[in-house]
């Protein structure tokens, strides 16, 4: 709907006060919303649906909503606005506003509410939403009444240019504004707020929201010189970075220069990006459950970039050692759960490429890196023979198959629990710049399909999920009617929580089943009948082969591959650690 004064609707207060929200935002950078259908939202949600640069998505399903919204930023890397009514609505968001905290997503919720007057009265859809995430958002405010003068308007413009800002510096995360509203929620009109439309200049107004405000930077001194006469690693940990081969770029200069091996973990773009670095290890975890191998490799230094990755055989084996360590990050945040002799520098790796000196010569490759790359070789060889002769659905071979079937650049979203495992231990390195997304900050299986579908929204893209991490958000399959893109999903269906398997607690059958392993025993097929959804049953490699190779352009697919979980444990138990050992 068309106004005066552009996007700016002067039907009342509650209309006015909104949509000045929707294009200070949509001038810092915003350009999608989520909103969660309900009363006291009314004008936000009027407000975003006719803003003609912002594309506002209806989903009815909170939770849901806020890890589609988490997805979307997760894949764009800017701030995705989230809407609600008053009431447990927002409550609702509580498990992705955890996510986005811990991984550092940029999300911005505005949470409608009754004025004071209404509150602590029983009034319906009412409760206490101040600070309703505690201490987990960058910032929170609780916004004043609306108010028709421009003393007013300036106040709100101002508080949600801050709120853009904290969303994303220093540190990406969550903002939450608490916004009471008066009626009329509905866009009737209020002849005394028509008459501001004379003193309002949307122009003046607007003139200072920018999305281009600049980082300050620092410079860091690293030890270079003394790292050159070192036996080291780096270890590229979790990463989502939105320049991938420029992340992966800078990685492999430190490894040449250093001649350091590079861990790679399957949840970074690195694996997917291997001509870059010579010195690529991927099967660090096979090769460090050697003992006697592993004592081999001890290094003087580890230089570990983001988070550490998923294997426990590497943390352990990081504690054991108790080495001179460095993890580069640029949140402010503690990246060494193992309490080591660790330094924090807080910056990005492409930061600390870019302001080398460029005098600085690559050494040659030293017999400590000969050591690890010649074990990768093996390992690798080993690994990739024993997948490829595999005939029977073993869930492991699904990362392995993945990771060399699909288009160039194409998304994937590894669920949690084993799916993320089975890539760290399988995904081999390509070329093929596959983007790797997950959601590793709390390590929950909530809102897996929904955040798939955010990242693969306007993009073809693949989830690898378990059975039950994608029933615990089946409710995302309500956003198929507004999705546009496509997502194929594999489902790994071995009735349970394969991880549990892994666990001593397997040990005790008479809990272990029904209090852990939790079969669901759905049927897949009739539960996407019910959302209309195509369904196959995967029944060889092939097969899975051929369809991963071919995605189609839009559509909601699901690919159920039948497997035995505790066979499939036996499996992983009895090979993983010998492939280092083998003989080619």
């Amino acid at each position: 709907m068309l106004h005066p004064c552009g996007t700016i609707d002067f039907r009342n207060i509650n209309t006015l006060w909104a949509s000045v929200i929707a294009e200070t935002l949509h001038r810092c950078g915003i350009t999608m919303a989520i909103v969660c259908p309900g009363s006291r939202s009314t004008p936000l949600a009027i407000a975003f649906a006719n803003h003609p640069q912002i594309e506002a998505i209806p989903i009815l399903d909170e939770r849901s909503a806020s890890f589609f919204a988490l997805g979307r930023a997760k894949k764009t890397g800017l701030p995705t606005v989230l809407v609600c009514t008053s009431g447990t609505a927002g409550a609702n968001f509580y498990p992705a506003v955890i996510e986005a905290k811990e991984s550092g997503i940029p999300l911005i919720i505005l949470t409608a509410d009754r004025p004071a007057e209404l509150r602590h009265c029983h009034a319906g859809q009412t409760i206490d939403q101040v600070k309703l995430y505690g201490n987990l958002p960058n910032w929170q405010c609780e916004l004043a009444l609306p108010e028709a003068n421009l003393g007013m308007l300036a106040y709100v413009r101002q508080n949600t240019i801050q709120a853009w800002e904290q969303s994303l510096f220093p540190t990406p995360g969550v903002v939450h504004l608490n916004l009471p509203l008066r009626k009329p929620l509905a866009p009737l009109e209020q002849p005394e707020v028509a008459k501001l439309q004379t003193e309002f200049l949307a122009q003046d107004f607007f003139s200072g929201v920018r999305s281009d405000f600049s980082i300050n930077s620092f410079g860091v001194n690293l030890p270079i010189d003394n790292w050159q006469h070192k036996s080291g690693i780096i270890i590229a940990g979790l990463a989502q970075p939105q320049d991938p081969q420029l992340y992966c770029q800078a990685i492999a200069h430190f490894s040449k220069l250093l001649s350091f091996p590079v861990l790679a973990e399957a949840l970074s773009p690195v694996r997917n990006y291997a001509s870059l670095n010579p010195y690529l290890i991927s099967t660090y975890d096979s090769i460090l459950r050697q003992n006697t191998i592993a004592q081999r490799l001890i290094p003087d230094v580890v230089i570990q970039i983001g988070e550490l990755p998923t294997s426990k055989e590497l943390r352990q084996w990081l504690k054991d050692i108790d080495v001179e360590r460095w993890a580069i990050d640029p949140r402010y945040d503690n990246f060494d759960p193992l309490q080591g002799k660790t330094r924090h520098i807080h910056s990005s790796i492409e930061q600390l490429a870019d302001n080398l000196d460029s005098n600085l010569v690559s050494v040659d490759r030293s017999k400590y890196c000969q050591q690890w790359c010649e074990l990768e070789s093996r390992t690798r060889n080993n690994l990739d023979r024993t997948l490829r002769s595999i005939d029977i659905l073993y869930e492991g071979k699904t990362a392995w198959l993945i990771s060399q079937s699909l288009s160039t650049a194409t998304p994937v979203f590894l669920a949690n629990s084993m799916s993320v495992r089975n890539a760290e231990y399988f995904w081999q390195p390509n070329n093929r710049k596959i983007v790797p997304y997950f959601s590793r900050g709390a390590n929950g299986i909530d809102g897996t399909l929904s955040t798939a579908l955010g990242i693969a929204y306007q993009d073809r893209g693949i989830l690898l999920t378990g059975d039950l991490a994608l029933l615990h958000d089946t409710n995302g399959f309500l956003i198929a009617q507004k999705f546009r893109g496509h997502l194929s999903i594999i489902v790994i269906n071995n009735n349970g929580g394969g991880i549990f398997e892994m666990l001593p607690i397997a040990d005790f059958p008479s809990e272990f089943e029904e209090y852990f392993a939790t079969p669901q025993s759905v049927n897949i097929a009739q539960l996407c009948r019910a959302y209309e959804l195509e369904h196959q049953i995967i029944t060889s490699w092939q097969q899975l082969e051929e369809l991963l190779q071919n995605l189609p352009p839009t559509g909601i697919r699901v690919l159920e591959l039948i497997c035995d979980r505790t066979k499939d444990a036996a499996w992983l138990k009895d090979n993983l650690a010998l492939f280092s050992l083998r003989q080619e």
